[in-house]
């Protein structure tokens, strides 16, 4: 016994002074590459539906893309599926990930609205056109995207009573820049500051609540909630359940692989 808890000890202080690591080498440097792989997304994102249709590929499935990410680093999954405005936080926060060059795909973001509310959606949609032409939406944007905003790059929804009521806002708090929340509990993102200025358009307070990613679509169709935003790619799928406004966003599926070694 004591014999065997030496050569362990061996074994560890061998691999602590030559580096080694029981996390395996990357071996995906191209979409290509992805065919066969173990693919990390977070549940019932584009990503989920995206990744399913890789050739034998096998799909590991989170409630956080944040899991996913520390999945990858521990070398338990080979790749990560996500957005690219996460994505690019995550391969800030951690230095032993890098993002494929070459994009997965290119995807619209739109608000989720019940089937029978056509009045909100048509307003959401005019105060949206609002928001475009006077660079609002842009600037928020580039706040967060290009300036490092990390608390709110919008002020407003700072009067003291509204004339058509609040507005119920379901979104999934975990997923940075677009929606996470602080130590305060407070949620803040690009998608909180743009339906923050919608709802100044509409004179409307927004309230702002969070649930799993997978039960957005459900809580507008139920209608405990008003709208669903989370960075929400507009897909057939989710247009069979929801509406959905016009485009306030686009972006890209990427790849987040490990960095050599």
């Amino acid at each position: 016994m004591m014999k065997r808890m030496i050569i362990a000890m061996s074994l560890c202080a061998v691999m602590l002074l030559t580096g080694c690591s029981s996390v395996p080498e990357n071996t995906v440097n191209s979409i290509e590459d992805l065919k066969g792989k173990n693919i990390g997304v977070q549940l019932k994102t584009t990503a989920d539906i995206y990744s399913s249709d890789i050739e034998n590929a096998t799909v590991q499935r989170f409630n956080k893309s944040r899991d996913a990410v520390e999945a990858l680093r521990e070398g338990v999954i080979d790749a990560v599926m996500l957005d690219d405005a996460p994505a690019n936080v995550f391969v800030e926060e951690f230095g032993d990930i890098r993002i494929l060059e070459e994009p997965y795909a290119e995807e619209e973001y739109g608000i989720a609205v019940n089937k029978n509310n056509k009045e909100l959606l048509d307003k959401i949609n005019a105060a949206l056109a609002t928001l475009k032409s006077d660079g609002t939406i842009e600037q928020i944007e580039s706040a967060w995207l290009k300036n490092g905003e990390t608390v709110s790059a919008y002020e407003g929804q700072n009067k003291d009573s509204y004339a058509n009521g609040n507005l119920i806002m379901v979104t999934n708090a975990e997923f940075p820049p677009y929606e996470s929340k602080m130590e305060d509990g407070e949620i803040v993102g690009i998608d909180i500051d743009i339906m923050k200025a919608v709802c100044d358009v509409l004179d409307m307070k927004l309230q702002v609540e969070h649930t799993a990613f997978d039960a957005l679509i459900s809580s507008v169709e139920r209608e405990t909630a008003d709208v669903a935003v989370a960075a929400m790619t507009i897909t057939g799928e989710r247009l069979e359940q929801v509406d959905f406004s016009d485009t306030y966003m686009k972006a890209k599926q990427v790849i987040i692989v490990r960095k050599d070694k």
